[in-house]
This record gives structure tokens, C-alpha cells and sequence, in this order.
């Protein structure tokens, strides 16, 4: 996933494995493999920037993990009814 603004100045995560292709027209247009469209206001070099250093991070191994459901739920007074292996 990576982080982008819209023109509203709105931040949004997109995920990379859906872009598709990526244009400079004057602004930079996103369109995803769905076919939505999303206009940016990173330059499309920005943007093609932050896509190789994800993948990058992914095929490393590096990428932060979430952590796992189980803190999430304690951490929110939830217990975890899930059966354990």
C-alpha cells in the first residue's frame, strides 16, 4: 500500500497491486485495474518512486507486519473467540 493526496488535499492509501498504469496529464491519473481513475498530486515520478520501494520492501521482507489479531482484540477489551492450533 501506498500513500498518496488527492487534489482536495485528502490523504488515501492505494493498494500498488492494482495500479495499473500511471499518466502525466498535466496532473498524474492513476487507473487501477478495476478501471477507476484517481487523480494525484504527487508527480508521476513520486509515485512510481513509492510503488518500486514497496515492492522492494515486500519481496525484502522488510515491510512492518500488522500485528497480530489476537493484540488488536486484547488491546480493545475483546477477547479472541477463535479456536487456536
Amino acid at each position: 500500500m501506498i500513500q498518496l493526496t488527492r487534489l482536495n488535499n485528502q490523504p488515501f492509501v492505494v493498494n500498488a497491486d492494482l495500479v495499473q498504469f500511471i499518466e502525466k496529464a498535466p496532473d498524474t491519473v492513476i487507473t487501477l485495474i478495476t478501471g477507476e481513475k484517481v487523480v494525484v498530486k504527487e508527480p508521476l515520478e513520486q509515485v512510481v518512486d513509492q510503488i518500486l520501494s514497496f515492492r522492494r520492501c515486500v519481496l525484502a521482507g522488510l515491510c512492518a507486519a500488522a500485528p497480530p489479531i489476537t493484540a488488536f482484540r486484547k488491546s480493545n477489551g475483546q477477547h479472541d473467540t477463535r479456536e487456536t492450533e
